[in-house]
């Protein structure tokens, strides 16, 4: 009973490690997850500058959440695409072009809820 529960705790971190190993990969080799990742930190900066209420500050950090997730999303099926079918299929760029139609719906919802927090912020602020 107590080995089962030092595999289980033991196959957990390493699935924490893997994800954590995912992640660096995203952040240090893919190109639109960078910029994403950047814009984010932008947004976080002007979060703090704009002094967001709680309530802004959750609806932010869902939207680059979002953003974030639906893009590292696209990249494991363009990267699975790739692996099935190397050289350019039709088929294969339909689905990678609706991959990342769902990244642009996450960017412009995100870009929408965007707005509703900080565009009465900067208006207060110039009149």
């Amino acid at each position: 009973m107590i080995q089962k529960g030092r595999e289980f705790i033991i196959g957990r971190i390493r699935s924490i490690r893997f994800a954590l190993l995912g992640a660096w990969y995203l952040i240090t080799t893919e190109h639109a997850f960078i910029v994403h990742s950047l814009f984010s930190l932008f947004l976080i900066f002007l979060g703090f500058f704009m002094n967001l209420t709680i309530q802004e500050w959750l609806f932010q950090i869902l939207a680059i959440g979002l953003v974030l997730v639906a893009e590292a999303l696209n990249t494991v099926l363009e990267k699975i695409a790739d692996f099935i079918h190397p050289s350019y299929h039709q088929k294969i760029g339909i689905i990678k072009d609706l991959s990342a139609g769902a990244v642009f719906f996450a960017t412009l919802i995100s870009f929408i809820i965007l707005l509703v927090i900080y565009l009465p912020k900067f208006i207060s602020l110039y009149l």
